[in-house]
């Protein structure tokens, strides 16, 4: 097994950043106005093509089990490919609990200098995402990222780092501009379309599919966007390769998360979800102590089907 990379140094220790160090991205009220209008925000050429390799190898580290077990992993055969142990998994939860590498890329500098303008000084991470995405595998329906991560201030910010270059043909995201603005978590249901994974689709929404537009970015852009924005993706349709992006989730500090249910003689209103990383700034709560509670894991792509992903009864839409 060979050993694992040296971290960044944008960590210090497991729940708690360094503080980000300089970067080329000066305090700028166009990021903040861009962003509040249209819910997301690019930033191209984010990491060095360097930080995109190391990436990408990691990724194919994690997926043979060189960093650990995950819930879902299938053994590995003698003999065979990269592509073919790429092509095992659609996406991985939280890469960061097993990967000292990915653990460092939640502060990564140029991250935390555009959340400490789009979410304030103090920002803490609940949860890595580590899409492979090989030739033919699903894309994921309408949904927005609240309707999974609930914060009580509206500050769920995802940071999608592209590690291949993102276009219409490998499944790129779409997303709806604007639709954030309401701030309504819109219904979701299951669904039986074979393009998309076993997640649920958002409908009832005031937009139609002709108001979205695609999100193709090169490898090492960020793509920031708020967590109440609609988008989904397509199936991966090129000839051959994959569509890699590490998604971070970030929120305000100072807004408790309540991601899981209360302990028994808890009050909801103080739930707070303390498996996090603080990646800018200072905790507010210094009081309260770290957990670990999430583990990594497979999510479903919906190949086999999504019993499995159906935990409860199957949702029927409302109207």
């Amino acid at each position: 097994m060979p050993p694992a990379p040296i971290a960044p140094d944008f960590i210090v220790a497991p729940h708690q950043a360094k503080p980000a160090a300089a970067t080329t991205i000066p305090a700028d009220d166009s990021i903040t106005e861009l962003f509040a209008q249209n819910g997301y925000f690019i930033l191209p050429d984010a990491l060095t093509p360097a930080e995109v390799e190391a990436l990408r190898a990691e990724t194919t580290a994690i997926c043979k089990g060189e960093r650990g077990d995950v819930d879902g992993f299938e053994p590995n055969v003698p003999g065979e490919s990269e592509e073919d142990v790429l092509r095992r998994y659609l996406c991985i939860h939280f890469p960061h609990k097993i990967s000292e590498l990915m653990l460092g890329y939640l502060g990564h500098p140029q991250i935390a200098a555009v959340l400490t303008q789009l979410i304030g000084p103090n920002v803490k991470c609940m949860q890595s995402m580590l899409f492979i995405k090989a030739t033919g595998k699903p894309g994921q329906a309408w949904h927005q990222d609240e309707y999974f991560i609930p914060t009580r201030d509206r500050t769920l910010t995802g940071a999608w780092i592209a590690l291949d270059d993102a276009t219409i043909e490998n499944g790129c995201l779409w997303i709806i501009p604007g639709s954030h603005k309401s701030g309504i978590i819109w219904p979701q249901h299951d669904h039986d379309d074979a393009l998309f994974d076993c997640a649920g689709e958002a409908y009832g929404f005031p937009y139609t599919d002709e108001d979205s537009i695609p999100v193709e970015v090169r490898a090492g852009s960020l793509v920031f966007f708020n967590g109440y924005l609609l988008h989904r993706s397509f199936p991966n349709r090129a000839q051959s390769g994959y569509r890699r992006v590490l998604v971070n989730h970030y929120m305000s500090a100072e807004s408790l998360l309540p991601w899981r249910a209360p302990q028994e003689g808890q009050h909801t209103a103080s739930a707070d979800y303390r498996d996090v990383v603080m990646i800018a700034g200072e905790d507010p709560y210094p009081w309260k102590r770290y957990e670990e509670l999430a583990m990594p894991k497979v999510r479903p792509s919906g190949e086999g089907g999504c019993e499995n992903w159906r935990r409860g009864p199957k949702r029927e839409k409302l109207f």
